[in-house]
């Protein structure tokens, strides 16, 4: 997909040049990629402490069942 973009060119540059990438087209790959695992640790992380667990469940109980 074909996409015109107002980018700051010094910024890809120093991004270009940290990553070591050859190309503006990927670092702009990789800064995507990286913000959509961000975005999907956050996410994660937000289900912490969300889950109830039956305080009545006995998980000897299960180890030993085969």
């Amino acid at each position: 997909m074909a996409t015109n973009l107002a980018l700051d060119d010094g910024l890809i540059e120093e991004a270009r040049r940290i990553g070591g990438h050859r190309t503006k087209r990927a670092v702009v790959t990789e800064a995507l990629e990286e913000y959509v695992q961000r975005r999907r640790q956050l996410q994660i992380l937000g289900l912490f402490n969300t889950i109830d667990y039956d305080p009545d469940f006995d998980y000897r109980k299960q180890r030993n069942r085969k």
